[in-house]
């Protein structure tokens, strides 16, 4: 599972997760890519049960990218606890994402196979998503 070495507050504060993406909108590094439509926290959980489904489809060939990193630490109390008593210990990580955002890139097999595994790893995540081919020009077309 990812998880930051290194936080520099244990607890952050929840925060909101409005609006579209204007970072990592683009695929740079693979062929193909798995664009999310929607905002969302995906764990780390999430992250690696998508990279293994992907993983396991391609039979271990070609390359995966994962365009996100689990940041922000949740906390969560234990159950039958009563309210007061501070914030709960940390439980996990997750990824903020906004929509527009590429979560995962995959290059080094066809085009079909890449589908069918963006498919499986997209199954996996709390997210509507779209799969990317980056055009020889540079464009990207969606399919």
């Amino acid at each position: 599972m990812l998880l930051p070495r290194k936080t520099k507050y244990r607890k952050a504060m929840k925060g909101r997760n409005a609006g579209i993406a204007t970072r990592g909108t683009d695929i740079n590094f693979g062929r193909y890519g798995l664009k999310s439509m929607e905002n969302e926290r995906i764990t780390s959980r999430q992250i690696e049960a998508a990279r293994r489904a992907m993983t396991r489809h391609i039979k271990r060939g070609g390359k995966i990218w994962i365009r996100i990193f689990p940041h922000t630490p949740v906390t969560r109390k234990p159950a039958e606890v009563r309210m007061g008593s501070g914030k709960g210990a940390l439980d996990h990580y997750v990824a903020r994402v906004q929509a527009g955002r590429i979560l995962f890139e995959m290059d080094g097999v066809d085009e079909a196979t890449a589908k069918e595994a963006m498919r499986l790893g997209a199954m996996k995540l709390p997210v509507k998503t779209k799969f990317l081919v980056k055009a020889q020009a540079g464009d990207t077309h969606e399919s």
